[in-house]
């Protein structure tokens, strides 16, 4: 085990009990909105000092496997100059993840789908996997700041 892997495991171990929810919808779409507020910080430390700016939008999934059919949390804008790169929550449930968002650059009025990222349950190091949307694997490669910087790309024309 790595010197990394045995200090999250730690970490784990010392954390309080999780919040009670009455039900695993609850619990999942609680852990949602912690891991895209854990990214909107990851991205701004990859961005810091770069200048551009990165904002959340509060957004409704309807998602009709939930209670509810529907669930409020926080999406990630960035910009740059009239250049917008949206990372927005899709769903909760479906295609064998558990929270999925989707990339898009806006740009003149026009919506370029750029992939997903999908989120899944009980990884400890909170990985996100990206797969642009000609992808026809589901596995996905690694959302780290490489791949994160290749994305953006979008933002500079």
């Amino acid at each position: 085990m790595s010197a990394k892997m045995q200090f999250l495991t730690r970490l784990q171990a010392r954390r309080p009990p999780a919040t009670s929810y009455g039900s695993k919808s609850q619990a999942d779409i609680a852990l949602f909105c912690q891991r895209m507020a854990q990214l909107q910080e990851q991205m701004e430390t990859w961005l810091s000092g770069t200048g551009l700016n990165v904002e959340s939008q509060a957004i409704s999934v309807t998602d009709l496997l939930v209670e509810g059919g529907a669930f409020d949390i926080s999406g990630i804008i960035l910009r740059y100059e009239d250049q917008i790169i949206k990372f927005m929550p899709i769903f909760l449930y479906g295609q064998g993840v558990t929270g999925c968002v989707e990339a898009s650059a806006h740009t003149a009025g026009c919506i370029t789908p750029l992939g997903r990222l999908s989120m899944r349950s009980g990884n400890i190091l909170n990985d996100w996997t990206f797969n642009p949307p000609d992808a026809l694997s589901r596995k996905g490669q690694l959302f780290d700041e490489g791949t994160f910087f290749r994305l953006i790309l979008a933002l500079l024309p």
